[in-house]
């Protein structure tokens, strides 16, 4: 019998180390067919982790409740752009919960009070279906719920607004779960300017600013420089100790007129600091030619609609507005195609080591792309990154590597601190 157990232990350290048919196969010899395939195996195969996704937002503003009695969302829904099923489908493991907070709370008060509200559902939906998802607080935890099969949810809070003036707040919000913090978003806040706003009220980070990027670093939460200007993006980089995260950003290269994308050259600033810009996927932020022609379609099908006495709700709608899309969708949408020429350019400029994935689903609206429209097609994409010769390592590397390096580094400092 023990022979037989030295036999087995043998034999499972030699399949171990025995590499599997698709890590020995020359790429460049697969057809699209078979490409296609490793695409969908690798999308399983690897963790896919996705640095924005707006579900908490979006089940907000439709009264969601975290009950058993609601197992349909985010289970199984025809609504929005992500669930449990299409994510499973899709291969993502570790999508994260953007906790987003409307610039609007900066005037109202009671930004921390949502914030937590956001962070309740996040918390009470795991709680509620223990069976498929799980909160994730570290790479670590992702791991090894990616071995039980559960998809991870992480979070990240989409503007700095709850901070409030309180710098206890950032430790606050790392004990609710919170691993990332957008600094601002559509308006200038107490933090820093942001790039939607040309107010320039700090021109950069405030006083305040600064020692909450500091504090970041110590209690170990990435730093998010989406959304913010390009002189805080440079503050930022002289001030902070530990890498920092695009979470849903693009390359202005594509979209010259646009400051909420980045420049090669902060790319460039990016990679020294060894931080990752997670791409972004709306249309919008991915091709400039799009963003006047995706208006004018929008303000045309608006008036047919009203013509006929329509809400873009209503049932009698759908088809209209379905019919509508289907022959304007060159003008409304742009492509996968072109969201790997978006990961091409920072790989080109920065290296592999710095890009990943920032979706914005259920954050953009109608405007995501052709072949990457919900949270079931990430393989379309690594398809046609297969296509253009990225390998499994550079694959796998900006599925979940990439972004777990900066977060582990993050944390890193953190305990150094």
């Amino acid at each position: 019998m023990r022979n037989i157990l030295i036999l087995l232990v043998l034999f499972a350290g030699f399949s171990a180390c025995t590499p599997s048919s698709t890590e020995s196969t020359d790429l460049s010899e697969l057809s699209d067919e078979e490409l296609e395939a490793l695409a969908k195996q690798l999308a399983h195969e690897y963790i896919i982790t996705d640095g924005h996704v707006d579900l908490p937002y979006r089940l907000n503003i439709t009264n969601f409740r975290f009950t058993k009695e609601f197992i349909g969302i985010p289970i199984e829904t025809d609504a929005g752009d992500f669930d449990y099923k299409r994510a499973k489908e899709g291969g993502l493991d570790a999508p994260f919960m953007s906790i987003y907070i409307p610039a609007s709370y900066q005037e109202t008060g009671g930004a921390k009070e949502f914030a937590d509200s956001l962070i309740d559902m996040v918390t009470g939906i795991a709680e509620s279906h223990p069976d498929y998802f799980a909160i994730a607080t570290s790479p670590d935890q992702v791991e090894e719920q990616f071995e039980k099969g559960l998809i991870s949810l992480p979070m990240g809070m989409e503007n700095g607004a709850p901070i409030e003036d309180d710098l206890a707040n950032v430790a606050y919000f790392h004990e609710r779960g919170i691993r990332y913090i957008t600094l601002t978003h559509s308006k200038d806040n107490q933090i820093c300017d942001s790039s939607y706003d040309d107010s320039g009220t700090y021109g950069g980070l405030s006083d305040f600013g600064r020692q909450v990027v500091e504090e970041m670093n110590n209690v170990g939460i990435m730093v998010d420089i989406s959304h913010v200007s390009d002189s805080t993006f440079y503050q930022v980089m002289e001030l902070t100790k530990a890498p920092v995260i695009a979470s849903h950003s693009s390359c202005r290269k594509f979209t010259p007129d646009f400051e909420r994308n980045m420049s090669d050259d902060m790319l460039k600033k990016l990679a020294e600091n060894g931080g990752v810009i997670q791409i972004n996927f709306g249309s919008g932020f991915l091709d400039g030619s799009l963003r006047e022609s995706s208006q004018e379609k929008r303000r045309e099908l608006q008036k047919i609609l009203e013509e006929q006495g329509l809400e873009d709700t209503d049932d009698e709608a759908k088809p209209i507005i379905e019919k509508f899309r289907e022959e304007n969708k060159e003008a409304l949408y742009s492509d996968v195609q072109m969201v790997a020429n978006h990961i091409d350019n920072v790989v080109q400029v920065a290296g592999i080591d710095h890009v990943g994935l920032g979706s914005d689903f259920d954050g953009v609206g109608d405007s995501l792309p052709t072949g990457l429209k919900d949270v079931s097609q990430y393989p379309n994409l690594i398809h046609e990154l297969l296509k253009r010769g990225y390998s499994k390592e550079d694959i796998r590397k900006i599925c979940y590597e990439n972004v777990f390096r900066v977060w582990r580094q993050v944390e890193k400092v953190a305990q150094s601190i």
